[in-house]
Order: C-alpha cells, then sequence, then structure tokens
C-alpha cells in the first residue's frame, strides 16, 4: 500500500504538511511524530494501517518539516498544538479520529485526549509518560540526570549551533546510535532528515516545544480523566525516560493496557516496527490479543 505525496491543509491558525494513506472514508487515524522527526517517523506504520482499510495521517507538527514555522515562541504552548491536531481532524472532514503519538507527539496526544475528548476514538502512547507522571519525575534525581538535555534546550541559538555543527553530526549519531535496532534508520532515512534540519528554522520550532514548555503556566485541564481506550507501547531501553514511568494513574486513565518491549529503546516504533503495527491494528479494532 503506497504513501501519497504530501499536501498542504489548513488547520485554522497554521498550514500543517501532512501525508496520508489509505482509504478516504475509512477510519482516521492521525500520527503525531517527535522531535527531532517529522511525518516521516511513521513510514513503516502507514502501510500496514492502510492495508487494515483506515486512513492514516501523519502531519508534521508546527514548525517541523513542510509545515509553518512560527517565529513566537508563544506560538508554541501545548495548548495551541493541541489545537492544531483538533483544527486537523477538522479540516480532514472527520468527526474523530484515533490518535497515535510518539515522544512530543505523545506529549501533545495525551494532552489531546484530555482536552478534546469529543474527538477521540483510541488513544496510542509510546514512550512519554502521562502529564501526572511527569510530576512525579520532577521528584527523582535520576531523572533530572536523563532530562538534563532540555535544560540545555533553554538557552537562545547555542542548542541549534551544537545541533548543527559537523553536518549534524550529533542528530546523525543519534539515529545511527540511539536504536537499538542497527538498520532502524538507513543512509537514505538520515539524509531525509538532514534535508528538513537544513532547512531555515529546521531545528528552531522543534526546540521552541522544549523552550515554551518550561515557561507555560500549570494546566489543570492535563490531570482529567480519560474515558476513551489508552494504549501505552514502551521500550524499557529508553535512555531519556525511565521505564516506572510508563504507567499512567489508574483513575485518570481506567481503560488502559500497557505493553513493554524489553528489547526496543526510545525509537520504539523504528526498533520493532511489525510488534508496534500489530499492537496499534489489535488496539484500534477492539480486540487486542498480544
Amino acid at each position: 500500500m503506497s504513501v501519497t505525496p504530501g499536501r498542504i491543509v489548513d488547520t485554522g491558525e497554521v498550514r500543517l504538511h501532512v501525508v496520508e494513506a489509505g482509504d478516504p472514508n475509512g477510519p482516521l487515524v492521525v500520527l503525531l511524530h517527535g522531535f527531532p522527526e517529522f511525518w516521516y517517523s511513521w513510514r513503516n506504520q502507514m502501510p500496514a494501517l492502510a492495508a487494515a482499510g483506515y486512513r492514516a495521517v501523519a502531519p508534521d507538527l508546527r514548525g517541523y518539516g513542510g509545515s509553518d514555522k512560527p517565529r513566537s515562541l508563544d506560538a508554541y504552548r501545548l495548548e495551541q498544538l493541541v489545537d492544531d491536531v483538533a483544527g486537523l481532524i477538522h479540516a480532514l472532514g472527520a468527526d474523530r479520529a484515533h490518535v497515535v503519538g510518539h515522544d512530543w507527539g505523545a506529549t501533545i496526544a495525551w494532552a489531546f485526549a484530555m482536552r478534546h475528548p469529543d474527538l477521540l476514538d483510541r488513544l496510542a502512547i509510546l514512550n512519554v509518560p502521562h502529564p501526572a507522571r511527569l510530576r512525579d519525575a520532577l521528584r527523582m534525581p535520576r531523572q533530572w540526570l536523563r532530562s538534563s538535555y532540555v535544560l540545555f534546550f533553554q538557552l537562545p541559538w547555542l542548542p541549534e549551533a551544537v545541533l548543527r555543527a559537523g553536518h549534524f553530526a550529533f542528530l546523525r549519531r543519534e539515529l545511527r546510535a540511539g536504536p537499538t535496532r542497527p538498520d532502524a534508520f538507513t543512509p537514505d532515512d538520515i539524509e531525509r532528515y538532514v534535508d528538513w534540519w537544513s532547512e531555515p528554522g529546521g531545528l528552531t520550532g522543534g526546540l521552541n516545544y522544549y523552550r515554551a514548555i518550561v515557561r507555560r503556566r500549570p494546566d489543570t485541564t492535563l490531570l482529567r480523566r480519560i474515558d476513551a481506550p489508552v494504549l501505552v507501547i514502551w521500550g524499557e531501553r529508553d535512555r531519556f525516560i525511565l521505564p516506572e514511568l510508563a504507567e499512567p494513574p489508574a483513575d485518570l486513565v481506567p481503560d488502559l493496557r500497557v505493553v513493554r518491549l524489553p528489547r526496543a529503546s526510545h525509537w520504539v516504533q523504528h526498533d520493532e516496527p511489525e510488534r508496534v503495527n500489530r499492537l496499534l491494528l489489535e488496539f484500534l479494532g477492539g480486540s487486542p490479543t498480544d
């Protein structure tokens, strides 16, 4: 099943570059990538979803890839990112969607489930804790050590300079060595990422997610109960997030299934694409068996 060329969708405030696969009339699945990726993060999942009859849509989030890249830091507040997803669903002519997120895309997906429950069918999260568990992480010195890069990202211009140095040597090394599967990112894959990072503002948009979130006021909507079914897929060799943060609070996420993949890293959908695909299809179909 082929993936169509991308197109621009106006969500109301920003224009997002999106790539689609599958039946235009099938159930909508919105796939949200993380840092420092773009829609291509889901290259191994979109054909499987399309073959199963879903309409798989993967946007470049605002600030990434071919989407708008606002200059203001306030434009990257979590509320704005969440509303982009709601606007995308409406712009695609759908009333509801399944939402799947990894890394920053998962942070947005958690918040979307709480801010727009009327637009959500099912929620799948890959390797990002529930917001309540992130509060717990603030009391864990081991997690602070793993998250120290977030403090570095708060600096102006220097993170961009470091990440661009040596023609993106650090990011290239992360894509080669970060996953546990040696060929998770082929040389051609990495060059596709480099092409987007090389665009004007290609790194600043993604870094602004980190800069904006530490400046926001506490949002009580991020502790609302999620009644939709939720699947958490967790690669236990995550170098950035402690494995004990995988489980959301039962009172806030009552309809929950957590699947831990012992051999996968933070890059879980790249390390074990077939397993992740199977878990997603079983979950979205409503009858998980794995």
